[in-house]
């Protein structure tokens, strides 16, 4: 048996599992943030003088972001850009850093959190890869040749790229009975992935026959974002007026798109479009809106909003309404949100999430009732308006879910033990 990694890059977190015969176990990765077996998705970079610069990833970054405000470039969600050709590169105070450059300096960073328990001499390298990749014209290609070009500074004598939803189906195909259809939809920070496959043993082995798949870029940030447009944006000022001469305009909603990433919003102090902003205020038919929006920015108040946003989404998983809590916002930042709103703000998303799900099920001509296991994995697979797309079509005892962070970085790992791991690969 191969030493195997098994490396989840994924849109919001990364994991990386390693396989040892049929035994796998999440690597820690220890930072100045503390110890974990996951890390988000995050970069940030500290200038320290002539003492160059503090980089961190991960919740360390995150943390060196609110301690350092405007002292600090940080970035999250890196694979986003991944299949992008209009991304070339973007700058890093005085360097210029590509894709590449940013996904292995992510690697970098949890070779070294993960300390003696990263490999001395690294072996096979599974790399999960999804679907579709995120993005409006994504270039798959384009996307694979980056992260080949980034990881292969590692010294790894192989890497190999396998669908995630595959890995994810592996991971759950060990707890089979008997052979199976399976179909597994994974949902990611950025992108939804479906992959339906056909598991038999045979002489006690078990043999993978991938049927079709299917992804679409939504996933669970646009749930977050449906949260924030409905509740957040009109209390500083979306859909609001100003005077200008004798017209009374809509305050321009390029402005609430800032939102769509936390983060951004610190980006968006240093901007022209911010102080374009301050002069909307004295003009605006409703300034103290505006004039909160701007104290929000101001203030670095993003990471905070989106811990609120995160706490109400999982609360409505499991309850019919919830409170959204955010200090910050006034006397707005305190409501009661029914899960039948949550839904109906989600409505777009959820119908391309459905289409995807049409999209694979109508390539491979496969009904549903052809289909033996249904297996979700991530996190906003806990969104019951999500769950009930699959219980509408399927028997709910042929539905499944489990290891919803973990699943993919150990299938990937528990692949890359095989002698026929070419069948797995994408």
């Amino acid at each position: 048996m191969r030493r195997a990694l098994g490396f989840d890059f994924g849109t919001t977190n990364s994991l990386i599992a390693e396989a040892s015969g049929d035994e796998t176990r999440s690597m820690v990765f220890e930072s100045a943030a503390g110890r974990s077996d996951t890390l988000r998705t995050a970069l940030s970079y500290l200038r320290k003088g002539n003492l160059g610069l503090s980089v961190e990833a991960g919740q360390a970054a995150i943390r060196q972001f609110i301690d350092n405000p405007g002292d600090c470039r940080f970035l999250q969600s890196i694979k986003t850009f991944a299949a992008s050709p209009l991304f070339q590169a973007t700058q890093i105070f005085a360097h210029r850093a590509s894709f590449e450059d940013l996904m292995a300096t992510f690697v970098e960073r949890l070779k070294t959190y993960a300390g003696p328990e990263w490999p001395e001499e690294p072996g096979r390298l599974v790399v999960g890869r999804p679907v579709a990749f995120a993005g409006a014209t994504p270039d798959e290609a384009l996307a694979l040749s980056r992260y080949n070009e980034a990881l292969s500074r590692f010294g790894f004598p192989e890497i190999h790229y396998v669908y995630e939803p595959v890995a994810a189906a592996f991971f759950f195909a060990r707890k089979l009975k008997q052979d199976a259809t399976v179909l597994v939809a994974d949902f990611g920070g950025g992108t939804t992935d479906y992959s339906l496959i056909r598991f038999e043993t045979e002489a006690g082995r078990l043999k993978a026959t991938p049927i079709g798949h299917a992804g679409v870029g939504i996933a669970g940030d646009h749930f977050d974002f449906r949260i924030i447009d409905n509740i957040v944006s009109p209390a500083i000022g979306k859909g609001g007026t100003f005077r200008s001469f004798d017209k009374r305009l809509e305050i321009p909603s390029g402005y609430y798109a800032n939102f769509g990433r936390w983060n951004q919003l610190s980006i968006f102090k240093t901007t022209r479009e911010f102080q374009e902003l301050k002069g909307l205020v004295r003009a605006a038919d409703e300034p103290e809106k505006l004039e909160l929006f701007i104290d929000l920015v101001d203030h670095d108040e993003g990471f905070p909003l989106y811990q609120a946003v995160s706490s109400l989404k999982m609360a409505l998983s499991s309850e019919e309404e919830a409170t959204f809590d955010f200090a910050p916002l006034g006397p707005a930042g305190r409501a009661r949100v029914r899960r039948a709103d949550f839904e109906s703000w989600i409505a777009p998303e959820l119908a391309r999430i459905e289409g995807a799900l049409d999209d694979v099920l109508m390539k491979t001509e496969t009904p549903a009732g052809a289909i033996d296991k249904v297996f979700l994995t991530g996190g906003t697979s806990f969104v019951p308006a999500v769950r009930r797309l699959f219980e509408n079509r399927f028997e709910r005892s042929r539905i499944e879910s489990g290891g919803e962070l973990l699943s993919i970085a150990h299938g990937l790992a528990l692949i890359g033990q095989r002698d026929d791991i070419d069948a797995w690969t994408a």
